[in-house]
């Protein structure tokens, strides 16, 4: 029983359901065009971020050259720790006895992996652009503070939608998407903006 519904939680985080196989082309669209219509709406979302910064951008080219990179580890590293929360929260091991220690423990994972690959992508940036070292260090801090971030939301947010009684599996990675995406961007423009202007 546990491994059938780690299993449907799995595919819940796609956003596909057990059986699909033997579903009709319109039932299969149906479950799945709702989540894709809301992340539709979560990528306007990231995209009116970046709409915000495009005079810098304009201004400086090579930072819509690195903002992916910012928002794609933090999409990555949000859902490794989703799919450990959600499977916690399917099989029973994340209880209201240890929820505060597992998003502690979760947190550091992010600001760890954060320090890691925040020096990573800061030699990498100053290797890739010498003339513009301020680069390093703006893509440096964003890359920790949204790995940081995403961890703590890839824990949040399962918990909060498990105490609305709505299926983690099913919404979290939407929510998860928008906010690593939107903050990611944000935290690396804002940044741009605030050191090289």
């Amino acid at each position: 029983i546990v491994h059938e519904e780690a299993g449907e939680d799995i595919m819940h985080l796609s956003g596909a359901e057990e059986g699909d196989v033997y579903k009709s082309v319109f039932g299969i669209f149906r479950s799945r065009s709702i989540w894709l219509i809301t992340n539709l709406f979560a990528t306007i979302m990231a995209s009116t971020v970046v709409k915000g910064f495009q005079d810098i951008i304009a201004e400086i080219s090579v930072l819509a050259v690195l903002m992916p990179i910012v928002a794609s580890m933090g999409g990555t590293t949000g859902n490794q720790t989703l799919a450990v929360a959600v499977r916690a929260l399917g099989t029973k091991e994340l209880t209201a006895s240890n929820t505060l220690r597992t998003v502690g423990k979760e947190f550091m994972v992010g600001v760890v992996n954060g320090l890691l690959f925040a020096c990573l992508i800061g030699i990498i940036t100053w290797i890739m652009f010498p003339t513009q070292h301020e680069l390093s260090l703006i893509i440096a801090i964003a890359m920790l503070c949204n790995l940081s971030l995403a961890s703590l939301a890839g824990i949040l947010i399962p918990l909060t939608l498990h105490k609305l009684k709505i299926d983690p599996a099913i919404a979290s990675g939407v929510f998860l998407i928008a906010l690593t995406d939107s903050g990611g961007y944000f935290i690396f423009l804002g940044l741009a903006k605030l050191i090289l202007f």
